[in-house]
C-alpha cells in the first residue's frame, strides 16, 4: 500500500467496519425506543438508564467483536494472498530460467 493504493482486502475490511457500524447505531436507535418510554415515568427512570447502559455495553460488545473478527480475517486473507504472490512468483521465475540457461549456453 506504499503506492497509496488500498488493497482489496483493505476494501473490503473498510465497508465491512463501517456497515457494522451503521448496522450499530440503528440496532441501539431501535432497542432505545422502550426505554426512552419508560424514562418518561418517575417511578422507573433510573432503571432505565441503568439497563441502557448494559444495553449499549452489551450491543456495543457484539458489534466490537464484529470488528475484531474482520480484522483478523483480514489479516489472514492479506497472509494467504501473499504468499500465493509468492509462489507465483517463484513458479514464474523457475519457468523463465531455462529459457535463460539455453540463451546464456548459445552464447
Amino acid at each position: 500500500m506504499a503506492s497509496g493504493k488500498k488493497t482489496l482486502t483493505k476494501v473490503v475490511q473498510d465497508a465491512i467496519d463501517e456497515g457494522a457500524t451503521t448496522v450499530e447505531e440503528i440496532h441501539k436507535a431501535i432497542a432505545d425506543l422502550p426505554l426512552k418510554m419508560l424514562e418518561q415515568s418517575d417511578l422507573l427512570k433510573g432503571s432505565a438508564k441503568r439497563v441502557k447502559r448494559v444495553q449499549d455495553h452489551s450491543i456495543g460488545a457484539i458489534y466490537n467483536l464484529i470488528r475484531e473478527i474482520n480484522e483478523k480475517a483480514g489479516t489472514f486473507a492479506s497472509d494467504l494472498l501473499a504468499e500465493a504472490a509468492k509462489r507465483r512468483s517463484a513458479r514464474e521465475g523457475a519457468a523463465t530460467k531455462p529459457h535463460a540457461a539455453r540463451q546464456a549456453a548459445r552464447r
